[in-house]
Formats: C-alpha cells, structure tokens, sequence
C-alpha cells in the first residue's frame, strides 16, 4: 500500500508561510492499493489538489470514506474535479445521522444545495454512489483490500477506519477524543459510566490493534486540553498511550491546530520525543506532512 497525505489541518485552512512545510489543507488521505485501487479518506480542502494528480488516470473508480461530516471533513468535496467529468465512478461512503435520522445522501444533499453550491448533485457527470454504512461493515475495494469502521469518539458520529492489503494495515482515528468520565468520582453514575468508558476504550484498541501506520488526531498538547473538553480531539501523549497499547509500529500526529506554525509543530515533536525515548514498545512518531508519500 502506499499513503500520501493531502491535507493534515483541523477545523479551517490555514495558508500562509508559517505552515508551508506542512501544509495547510483540512484532512484528506490517499491510499493506494496494491492493485492501485483508490482510496480517500475525508474530504477537506486536500482533496482539491489530489484531484490535479488524477488527470492522467482518468477514467477513475474513487472510493471516498468519510469519517465524519463536520465541515472540514466534507468541504472539498465540490471540488473534487472528477466528479464533473463522465465516466468517473465516486462511491462515498459515511454514518447515519441518529439525531434527524438522515442516511448519508440526505446529509450531504445539503452541502449541494443551491443556498450553498452553484451545482447540485443530480447535475454532476461521474457516476456518484452513496454508502450509508453501520458500525462494524467491511467494505471490500478491489481484490486485496478490505475498509472496516468503529465508532470513535466526537460530538457527531465518526467513524475510524481500518484499511487492510495483502497483510498490511492502517487505521485513521478521523477525529477523537480520549474516553472522559463525565462524572466525579464521588458522584453516583461514575462507576457505570467508568465501566462503560472502559470498555469502549478496550473495543477501541483491539479493532487498530498490531496496526503498521495509526493516523492520530492530535490536535492539543496536554495543558490545552482542559479548556477544551468534549470539543472532540485528542492530544499528544493520550495518542502515545494509545498507539503503545495497540502495539501500533508507527504514530502519525494530524489534524494539525490551524494556528500553529510548522516551528511551533517541530518543537511539540522534540518535546514528545524527550518525555517519550525510543525503547520497545514505543512506536515511532511523526508529524503528517501534505504531500508525504509513505510505503508499506
């Protein structure tokens, strides 16, 4: 398989020369198969420029899983340039809205409406399918490879996705907060809830377990985070904690704050990289970067 990084910002673009090194385009990650099956995870503004590397290829068959459907997961989509062009086949796939009751069509319909974008849907010219999928659905792409979820945990329904190719894996947590109880422990409800996060957390770490690349939301260090719970993001060290548990080989931090410069990025990483030396155990760690093309 091989994995290039298209867009590694969280919550809104953000251009300008502090984050040229690593990029500043909102989530979207391409797979390549073995056989060359595409695969996109999220839509942000990355897929744009992942949409000029495909001319050459086209006619194309895309896969598009969408973790979540908060605008910086989704708003590349319109521009995703195949879509306009026949003989293109774009399968989408997402969650259901429990809360309006809305599979993945009725959902991203809104993001076609005129209110919004000059085009709707039903004008586009490549064939476009939508894929409402449940917790736990494997969806095979091509001969090799299959694409597995679990829910995560976000204010809206996220799915993480584990890709799987001839032995290889990676999982993307799409974003994620650790389990939090909500609680104090004093409180009645807290050993229930407790239980409850326990087990999720375990459910969790079996389904990336043994994982070659996690693909991590880190968005805040550990003293930013308590002015920003239950925003749905995690955190530097609880992605180290995670990624140690599944016995992951390699840890890549993304969905970068969009005020942080590339400076600010390099220097989060040597601190992580003092508090946590290589030893067994400890995967290797590194900042996504748009563009990276990584091998497995």
């Amino acid at each position: 398989m091989k994995l290039t990084f298209r867009g590694v910002r969280g919550s809104i673009p953000a251009p300008g020369p502090k984050t040229v090194r690593y990029g500043g385009n909102t989530t979207c990650i391409e797979i390549r198969t073995d056989d060359n099956d595409l695969i996109i995870l999220d839509a942000g503004t990355g897929i744009f420029p992942l949409a000029h590397t495909l001319f050459p290829e086209l006619p194309i068959t895309a896969h598009v899983f969408i973790t979540h459907t908060h605008w910086d997961h989704i708003q590349g989509l319109p521009f995703f340039i195949p879509l306009f062009i026949p003989g293109n086949t774009v399968h989408l796939y997402g969650a259901r809205d429990p809360v309006y009751d809305r599979d993945l069509q009725e959902i991203m319909a809104q993001q076609w409406q005129h209110t919004y974008y000059p085009v709707r849907d039903a004008e586009l010219k490549a064939h476009l399918h939508y894929h409402t999928l449940r917790e736990g659905e494997t969806i095979p792409v091509g001969e090799n490879t299959t694409v597995t979820n679990i829910f995560m945990n976000h204010p809206v329904l996220n799915f993480g996705y584990r890709i799987e190719c001839n032995g290889k894996s990676i999982f993307f947590t799409g974003d994620h907060e650790h389990l939090l109880n909500i609680f104090q422990p004093d409180e009645l409800g807290y050993e229930g809830f407790q239980l409850a996060m326990d087990e999720k957390s375990r459910r969790i770490i079996d389904f990336i377990k043994g994982v070659d690349i996690l693909i991590a939301d880190t968005s805040y260090t550990e003293d930013e985070y308590p002015e920003r719970i239950g925003w749905g993001h995690g955190t530097y060290d609880k992605n180290v904690a995670l990624a140690r548990e599944a016995g992951a080989k390699q840890l890549y931090f993304t969905h970068h704050e969009p005020t942080r410069s590339d400076d600010d990025l390099d220097t989060l990483l040597e601190e992580l990289k003092g508090r946590y030396p290589a030893e067994e155990g400890m995967p290797i760690c590194h900042l996504a970067r748009e563009g990276e093309l990584i091998e497995l």
